[in-house]
């Protein structure tokens, strides 16, 4: 039995996790978990989610998948969820993450000189722990793979479920899904959107995210002094 532990907290972006939960419990033999500090947590658009695993609590896993979100600054200056995910971290075999996950993996000090994906707007950030920006829809590096911007994690689920039990079996799960991606619009990517959709986006996405270059630089800063 592989375990996978999914490890959320509040103003998580429930695609983020959702999407890999879904493909990955398509697979007999892979246990998901999903886990937070408290057993509970509310999404960025107020979905709740409770009686979940105490992250705290749980001892080892294979695979740890960290998601992304708005919440994923204030989940970083959380000592007791980062030394969960650095403990986790240390027992499993692949270290991974979608969207803006991959700032967590860095803020424990898991992406130092590794290529890594990131939501678009999130990716340069990357740099502040170290990690090599990368703009493909999943990265891997050695036993790091990393999906970009929140719907990535559907092509991560299959990605890891190839690394894990093989080609057939991934596509076994993406026809079962019937996940065969045809958008209606070419406005999924930075460099394909038009430029005015790009721009009202940029704008919407920099106020939502503030001051995050800040406190990112105090986290890797604090980081870099323990």
């Amino acid at each position: 039995m592989t375990v996978v532990v999914i490890p959320i907290y509040e103003n998580v972006t429930q695609l983020d996790f959702t999407a890999p939960h879904q493909f990955l419990t398509m697979i007999p033999d892979i246990e998901v978990i999903v886990a937070s500090v408290g057993g509970i947590a509310v999404t960025s658009t107020g979905l709740t989610f409770e009686k979940l695993a105490d992250l705290e609590a749980i001892q080892r896993c294979d695979v740890l998948c960290i998601p992304g979100g708005l919440g994923c600054i204030d989940a970083m200056e959380n000592d007791r969820f980062m030394t969960a995910v650095r403990r986790l971290a240390d027992t499993a075999t692949y270290q991974t993450s979608v969207c803006s996950g991959s700032l967590i993996l860095g803020a424990a000090d898991l992406l130092n000189g590794r290529r890594a994906a990131s939501h678009w707007a999130w990716r340069d950030l990357l740099q502040t722990f170290g990690a090599i920006p990368d703009s493909s829809r999943v990265v891997r590096d050695k036993n790091i793979i990393t999906g970009g911007g929140v719907t990535a994690g559907a092509d991560f689920a299959l990605t890891l479920i190839s690394e894990l039990r093989g080609e057939d079996a991934a596509q076994c799960v993406q026809l079962a899904l019937e996940y065969a991606p045809a958008p209606p619009f070419n406005a999924g990517n930075a460099d394909t959107a038009p430029a005015h959709i790009r721009s009202m986006v940029t704008g919407q996405l920099n106020e939502l995210m503030g001051n995050a270059r800040q406190r990112l630089d105090e986290i890797a800063s604090r980081s870099a002094l323990a």
